[in-house]
């Protein structure tokens, strides 16, 4: 190791996700000499086995629900049937062009080299690159970034070893649709394709611990996505403690202990949607003197930066929301930190997140428990979809929007939306937030009619 000559950098950032992809770019385009080290693919998680192809998969699943409900609309056609073939085909085509894309634009960015392999450090800001096609590169930098992201949690029950369970990632290569699947786990991730797999024809059966869905959710939304899933034949067993699993012939038994007594569910897939853990396993980050906490994440401060000063933790490995949205304003404080020289930290962000079941559910702000255990005085305000006036002319009035707002002030400190476009109301009341507009100003504002929008009048007149 000692003959070993190490190539120095202005930079290196470790992963090519959607945090550190764009970072390694900037800091190449600021004529900083800069390294960017991915093991499979540009795009990190989002791209790859997240967002793009899941949502790709959620509008493929819809078409078939919306095909079987035609005939509510006064449209008749024949049976429904679906080419799981041509559904994964299609996923991955729009998965290639995608990744394709990212990495042509790392390949093209002027100083910064792409290096394809894995990395893992040997001493302080030292880095030895397995190299994918074969060989090692020893690198080195003052200013290091770590953005290497989450892969599947496995959990840790008997006979699971043996048996050819799914995750989220291998999921999505399916080219038969499963006769009946088990999903362990009942998170937004087992929920989405809970839902995406019955859609596409599977009997599915959720085995969630707790005793409801989103259990951080105020009880009102998440009886209602338990509700939701359940009027689309998903069979949710709460409070089930899964105890064992085994193959027999083409059949897989799951062994759990629901309501004090044992009880058998037989499927012939099962999926493992058990949480994500952290990709520091092969990264070795104590030989830089980085420190883990007992999950495996990388601590960091406001700023981002580990114990190691100059060594920074972005996106999903530092244990922050596991959002893509997350790891790109992650990207957005380093650049301003570190490249334009404008001081920006974590605090006070107000972060969004959207669980893409259909109805989708939106959520920003504050639930009612978290603002009354911080001692707030607040009103509630909640309604049906079915109060919505467009939601009913496009038959998509399921589910209901709650919001929370401060008693003396007025101001929002939270909403979720379950229904149709979720995600998109959630975000025009962000914006309201974001304003500092008052509940008042949304129940009195003018906005077009027909539209979900307007839904944000006759809410928020609730409370004031």
């Amino acid at each position: 190791m000692a003959n070993t000559p190490v190539e120095e950098f202005d930079a290196i950032v470790i992963g090519a996700g959607q945090g550190g992809g764009p970072l390694a770019t900037a800091l190449a385009s600021s004529g900083r000499k800069t390294a960017l080290i991915e093991s499979t693919h540009a795009g990190g998680t989002c791209i790859n086995v997240g967002c793009t192809p899941t949502k790709t998969m959620v509008a493929s699943a819809r078409n078939a629900y919306l095909a079987r409900r035609s005939s509510d609309f006064g449209v008749n056609h024949g049976p429904v049937t679906v080419d799981q073939a041509i559904v994964r085909n299609r996923t991955h085509a729009i998965v290639d062009e995608f990744r394709n894309g990212s990495e042509k634009g790392l390949l093209e960015q002027s100083g910064l080299d792409y290096i394809t392999g894995v990395a893992s450090f040997t001493g302080e800001k030292r880095l030895t690159v397995a190299l994918n096609h074969g060989g090692e590169r020893h690198v080195h930098s003052d200013q290091i970034v770590i953005d290497t992201g989450a892969r599947p949690r496995i959990p840790d029950l008997p006979g699971l070893s043996d048996v050819p369970y799914l995750t989220s990632t291998t999921a999505l290569d399916l080219t038969e649709t499963p006769e009946h699947l088990i999903i362990l786990g009942a998170g937004p991730i087992a929920l989405e394709f809970a839902q995406i797999f019955r859609r596409l024809g599977s009997d599915v059966t959720v085995i969630n611990r707790s005793e409801r869905v989103l259990p951080k959710e105020d009880p009102e939304i998440s009886d209602a996505m338990s509700t939701l899933l359940k009027e689309d034949g998903i069979t949710l067993f709460h409070s089930c403690q899964p105890n064992s699993v085994s193959r027999s012939g083409h059949s897989i038994r799951l062994i759990c202990d629901l309501e004090g007594h044992t009880r058998t569910i037989t499927g012939t897939n099962l999926l493992v949607a058990t949480g994500r853990t952290p990709n520091t396993n092969l990264l070795a980050p104590g030989k830089s003197g980085v420190e883990l906490d007992k999950r495996g994440y990388i601590p960091v401060n406001n700023s981002l930066e580990t114990n190691i000063p100059g060594i920074f933790a972005i996106g999903d490995v530092n244990g922050g929301p596991a959002f893509t949205h997350v790891s790109y304003d992650d990207f957005r404080i380093l650049k301003s930190n570190l490249i334009d020289g404008v001081n920006r930290t974590t605090e006070g962000r107000l972060i969004p997140w959207c669980i893409y079941t259909d109805p989708e559910l939106g959520r920003i702000g504050m639930t009612e428990h978290e603002a009354r255990a911080k001692g707030l005085e607040v009103k509630i305000a909640s309604m049906p979809m079915s109060s919505v006036a467009r939601a009913l002319e496009m038959d998509e009035s399921r589910g209901l929007m709650r919001a929370v707002v401060d008693s003396s002030s007025g101001a929002i400190l939270g909403i979720a939306v379950l229904g149709i476009f979720g995600g998109e109301l959630m975000t025009m009341v962000q914006l309201a937030m974001q304003g500092n507009l008052t509940a008042t100003d949304l129940a009195n504002g003018i906005f077009s009619h027909p539209t979900l929008a307007e839904s944000l009048n006759n809410l928020f007149s609730q409370v004031i």
